[in-house]
């Protein structure tokens, strides 16, 4: 019996029926599952040597942490951290520690989605619409996306920002200096917003970023120089939008 209503039914993000996906993740687990055995496997290798006074090898395999999801651009995969253990119960020494490179012990999120982030929340993504925005590429409610979790991440990315403004830059030689400013449209904010920028080149001809905020135009681009170390760059003439190091 055919039905005569016009009534068409939308998935929700965690109803898609997507086989390839499904084969996707199954063999990502697998992949990473053998990954980080092989892993543990090179370092105990490498440990071999490390006897206790018995002659027992001091690093040994433990069993394996709680399973738990990770966030990658195919979604959710399950993963288990391989845990190794020094025997050796001197309190003289360093006891040997076993930190995976493919599998860092507090993981949640692949480095890709990390850097993903960031890039949608300037894109206008609000903290509260990202679980439901990237639901149907990470699964029922992307655990690990909640808005608590976006703050937290927003207040890192600010450390970040700072940390790279006050980077020491006295090693570093610049030949030449452009100082302009840039119109974004950042987070739908009804005006752009104008970024001040600073672009250095090296002897060698490569262009550096050295600093960047928002400001105003007509504001000049001294108010940028002023958060970047001078050390080393010698003093600076301007002409127009541009200046360069003497």
């Amino acid at each position: 019996m055919t039905s005569s209503s016009t009534v068409v039914p939308l998935r929700q993000p965690d109803e898609i029926d997507d086989p390839l996906t499904a084969v996707l993740r199954a063999g990502a687990r697998r992949l990473l599952a053998q990954a980080i055995e092989a892993e543990a496997d090179a370092f105990l290798a490498l440990m071999k040597g490390e006897r206790l006074p018995d002659g027992r090898e001091r690093v040994v395999r433990h069993g394996h942490g709680p399973e738990r999801q990770v966030q990658t651009g195919i979604g959710p995969v399950a993963v288990q951290r391989v845990k190794l253990r020094d025997r050796s119960v001197s309190g003289s020494g360093e006891r040997i520690r076993f930190r995976s490179a493919i599998l860092p012990r507090w993981a949640r999120r692949t480095r890709s989605l990390d850097a993903l982030l960031p890039i949608l929340y300037l894109r206008g993504v609000s903290m509260g619409d990202f679980q439901e925005a990237l639901g149907a590429l990470l699964g029922k409610d992307a655990p690990n996306l909640s808005p608590s979790v976006i703050a937290r991440l927003r207040g890192e990315w600010e450390a970040d920002y700072t940390r790279w403004q006050r980077r020491d830059l006295a090693a570093r030689r610049y030949v030449y200096v452009w100082a302009d400013g840039v119109y974004l449209q950042v987070r739908m904010e009804p005006q752009a917003e104008c970024m001040l920028v600073l672009i250095g080149a090296t002897p060698e001809g490569k262009k550096e970023l050295l600093g960047f905020q928002v400001g105003e135009a007509g504001q000049g681009s001294g108010s940028v120089a002023a958060g970047i170390p001078a050390e080393g760059c010698g003093k600076a003439r301007r002409a127009g939008g541009s200046c360069w190091w003497t």
